[in-house]
């Protein structure tokens, strides 16, 4: 951590969180899962499509899941919440190469302030947490883009010391299933 004060540019921070319910089709699952990301985001939720040609059945262009993409201090709030559904733990195999995470909530419900809605019935969700840098926006600007160094890149060691150090985030090998 101490590179990282030296050198705002080695500073590691919150890009954005993805929440994501894939309900497999189209009708009612759907726009309950749509209507569950609102509620628990407070922002508009879009569909999300099948690209290939006949998707576990469903036809190329339709709808089968919601997705959200929140940034930041309205990210970091909405994560604090989301972590607490999982009591502050991680698993270290959330974290992939890049330096960005993934986990699921089995129930909305255990998410703080929401609560249960029966015309929406249980619905589980796909969280995706992504890190960035200063420096990082080279390979999305649209004027002569290219390739984050390999020396910038954040590494999974970074990522989990700033989940520990922002979100207070224990790293745990196994998880409390059922806990009584």
């Amino acid at each position: 951590m101490s590179n990282a004060k030296a050198n705002p540019m080695r500073e590691v921070l919150l890009g954005k969180v993805t929440l994501n319910i894939g309900a497999g089709e189209s009708g009612p699952k759907l726009e309950k899962s749509k209507a569950i990301l609102e509620k628990i985001s407070g922002k508009k939720a879009i569909f999300t499509k099948t690209r290939k040609r006949s998707t576990f059945g469903v036809a190329k262009g339709k709808p089968i899941g919601a997705k959200i993409t929140i940034r930041g201090k309205e990210a970091e709030e909405l994560l604090k919440k989301l972590l607490q559904a999982k009591d502050s733990k991680l698993k270290p195999s959330y974290f992939d190469s890049t330096g960005s995470v993934s986990f699921g909530i089995a129930e909305y419900i255990n998410i703080p302030g929401i609560k249960y809605d029966p015309d929406i019935g249980i619905l589980g969700m796909d969280v995706c947490v992504t890190f960035t840098r200063r420096g990082y926006r080279i390979k999305k600007r649209k004027l002569k883009p290219r390739k984050v160094g390999k020396a910038h890149k954040i590494t999974t060691e970074e990522a989990m010391e700033f989940m520990k150090a922002e979100f207070g985030v224990e790293l745990v090998e196994k998880e409390d299933r059922y806990v009584l």
